[in-house]
């Protein structure tokens, strides 16, 4: 049975007649070591198959190539396209983006922020589920730096950063957006305007909540909170089917649904549980304009997102920061929604 060892640096002198300090220069800085020596060493690796320990030699220089990335819910389109915006940023700067979902986990994500610091990443993009803000912060200050992602931070008087948690961060106008939706739903004649959510705990759920309510009381009218279990589409199709057993004159007849996942849910209980005409009956917005939204019974309204720019964006402040160092300075980018029209909604 032959040796399962890995092949060391020491391995590779031995064949090639050489130092173990020559090996790491032809490794490391081949331009000085002479022609032969430089090829008696690659012959020797390929020959023992020696493959280098990129981690631990980063480890021991006290950095790394990769970043680490923590989104809420990896099965959720939006976050997919959250980090293939990260991803195609990173790959232009020779980094990499590890990525941990934290399932809308607080304890999830504490773990997966505990194991990027050990791991020494260069820095970690955070769509956070509801860590303290103040585990945040110290892992800023022990020499980690992190950009929350969908999220403004803490913000002091005009905007400007009150401290938050130590971080930049890239955001959008979610109330704006909550905004944008109801207000749509009313001016195609929607009177009794209903909103769909859940984990109101979420900085970005009670903006878009602010947001619904500040238009439907602009209008008049009182908007329905309508609670449902979690952000998914199982989640919304419960929540469609408890509104369908309602009488048709106690049903909303305009839904903000607080992500398109639920919108998607509750659209299948309407068309194949109830037979609820959407929107002759009931209106239905949903928010981050993912690409299934086009392809739903009926094309899904919904407030769009840039969600790939935004994972540039992160990206970018990130290296901002690290480049920056002990002088790095926070920055807040926030986006604007928008509002994209489609067959689920009048007018």
């Amino acid at each position: 049975m032959g040796n399962s060892r890995p092949v060391g640096m020491k391995d590779v002198a031995r064949a090639a007649g050489v130092s173990v300090g020559t090996v790491s220069n032809v490794l490391n800085r081949p331009d000085i070591v002479s022609a032969d020596r430089r090829a008696r060493v690659e012959q020797a690796i390929a020959e023992l198959g020696y493959v280098r320990n990129d981690a631990a030699r980063l480890l021991k220089m006290g950095r790394s190539r990769t970043v680490g990335a923590i989104v809420l819910d990896s099965t959720n389109p939006f976050y997919a396209d959250l980090v293939h915006g990260m991803e195609a940023a990173a790959e232009d700067s020779g980094l990499a983006v590890i990525v941990g979902s934290s399932g809308n986990s607080a304890e999830r994500e504490k773990l997966y922020l505990s194991l990027f610091e050990e791991q020494r990443v260069r820095g970690i993009l955070l769509a956070s589920a509801g860590t303290d803000r103040e585990l945040v912060r110290s892992i800023v200050d022990r020499g980690t730096p992190v950009v929350m992602v969908e999220d403004e931070g803490e913000r002091g008087s005009g905007g400007r950063s009150g401290g938050g948690a130590g971080g930049s961060t890239v955001s959008v106008d979610d109330v704006e957006g909550g905004r944008l939706a109801v207000a749509h739903l009313v001016e195609g004649g929607a009177r009794r305007p209903a909103m769909v959510f859940a984990r109101g705990d979420l900085h970005q759920v009670s903006a878009r909540i602010e947001g619904a309510e500040a238009a439907a009381a602009e209008a008049g009218l009182e908007l329905e909170l309508i609670e449902a279990d979690d952000l998914s589409v199982l989640a919304g199709r419960a929540a469609g089917s408890e509104i369908a057993e309602r009488s048709p004159g106690d049903r909303p007849d305009g839904v903000f649904c607080v992500n398109d996942l639920v919108a998607v849910g509750m659209m299948q209980a309407f068309a194949y549980e109830a037979g609820i005409a959407v929107p002759d009956e009931i209106a239905m917005v949903g928010y981050d304009d993912i690409a299934f939204a086009r392809s739903t019974v009926v094309p899904l309204t919904s407030i769009a997102q840039p969600s790939e720019l935004m994972g540039r964006t992160a990206l970018a402040l990130l290296e901002e920061k690290i480049g920056a160092g002990a002088d790095a300075v926070d920055r807040h980018v926030r986006f604007s929604p928008e509002l994209v029209r489609r067959g689920s909604s009048r007018g």
